[in-house]
């Protein structure tokens, strides 16, 4: 059965896309992916069977992102298993499944549930209904109601987007950004203008926590054919953004506790999912749940090399899921992001590690399909150039003054 690599909104350098066709291009698998131009990473794959050029925003109404998905459909030989890379691609593929049934495959999850899952006032909502550990959050509907909700006790926060769709149409920051202080909070509101759907979650201290990551392939019964955890060492930016070092590492009382909350919810499909331990009290946070693959999905194995994506593509076909113990001790490093976040994270001791070894999987570069890397090197450089250069001119600018 094909795959078809479904994404909305302009992101050229994501390398859970090129994992995707990798992972499954090297078992044999037909890939295809969307892509914004011919040139990104993704689209020059060796594994990659066909790229559809479909450059979209995510501000796009929907029923014309559904008139280009059954568009794509058409195009392929035959029906493919659809593996969205957003959330915005998750929502749309399950709300509107019926209608793309015809020409994709997917897991049967509720229509309604990717979209709660990925709001953040939602996923809130289900951690209290099932007791799941969340940090302290609240949903400020206007400047006034911020001040009422004595945000002060709190401090720092973590401001989000709301909704998945909201953070491409009217976003109140650009990404999970951190508040340390109230002059901070009050001027980034400020700027909100309208009001966007924002979230304030307590941000519990670098110092006292650890960030751990959660994946799994949940079948039509909603059990984990393969589950995995894995602890987070460093991200860009630092403490609150994409991981861009991350350890494979055992945690049962995580898994347990993770899968039990896809149980549930009949949560069915891949789940990527963000924890975070306070070790004050030993308390593991659920913050974030993504409904699909995530970026990092690669980091993690089982004994018989069976991923959340492979796993998902042998069960919907209707093979069964080699079983087989987590791999400890891989690592997973995303090159051109890690560079910058060893230096931020320099001043901070990283997690305790678990003395294993074991192989380090990096994002772009792969001796087998060379061509994603050097595409992700080029792009990057570019702008890369662009901002030294305009830093060296400011410098320049400033010395000329004090001169």
């Amino acid at each position: 059965m094909p795959v078809l690599i479904v994404k909305i909104g302009r992101y050229p350098l994501h390398h859970g896309s090129v994992g995707v066709i990798r992972t499954l291009g090297r078992a044999g698998v037909p890939v295809y992916a969307i892509t914004e131009d011919r040139f990104t990473p993704a689209a020059l794959s060796r594994y990659l069977r066909r790229r559809f050029v479909w450059p979209t925003t995510g501000l796009e109404r929907e029923e014309q992102l559904l008139e280009g998905l059954v568009s794509v459909g058409r195009r392929l030989e035959r029906p493919a298993l659809a593996i969205p890379t957003d959330d915005e691609a998750a929502v749309l593929l399950a709300e509107r499944a019926a209608e793309l049934a015809e020409w994709f495959i997917m897991s049967t999850v509720a229509p309604e549930l990717p979209r709660t899952l990925a709001s953040k006032c939602g996923l809130s909502q289900l951690c209290r209904q099932h007791g799941v550990p969340t940090p302290r959050t609240i949903f400020p509907s206007s400047r006034e109601e911020l001040l009422e909700d004595n945000i002060w006790d709190m401090l720092p926060v973590v401001v989000k987007n709301v909704e998945p769709w909201g953070r491409l149409r009217a976003p109140a920051v650009s990404g999970t950004t951190v508040v340390h202080t109230a002059e901070e909070l009050l001027a980034l509101a400020g700027s909100w203008d309208p009001w966007p759907d924002v979230m304030l979650q307590q941000y519990l201290p670098r110092e006292e926590s650890e960030d751990w990551i959660f994946q799994a392939y949940c079948d039509e019964d909603s059990s984990c054919l393969v589950s995995f955890t894995g602890i987070k060492v460093r991200s860009w930016p630092p403490h609150a953004g994409v991981t861009t070092y991350a350890c494979a590492r055992p945690n049962p009382g995580l898994t347990e506790m993770a899968e039990e909350f896809c149980r549930n919810i009949a949560y069915r499909g891949i789940a990527d999912m963000d924890w975070r331990l306070d070790r004050r009290d030993g308390t593991m946070n659920l913050v974030d749940f993504n409904p699909r693959v995530g970026a990092q999905f690669r980091l993690f194995e089982n004994e018989a090399s069976i991923d959340v994506v492979r796993a998902q593509h042998l069960d919907l076909t209707g093979r069964r899921v080699p079983e087989g113990r987590q791999v400890q001790g891989r690592r997973f490093v995303v090159e051109h992001l890690d560079a910058a976040a060893r230096l931020a994270y320099a001043s901070f001791a990283a997690p305790p590690q678990d003395g294993q070894k074991g192989k380090t999987e990096f994002a772009w570069l792969a001796l087998d399909d060379p061509a994603p890397f050097m595409a992700m090197a080029a792009r990057f450089a570019r702008p890369a150039i662009a901002r030294l250069a305009k830093d060296r001119a400011a410098r320049s600018r400033r010395n000329f003054r004090r001169s």
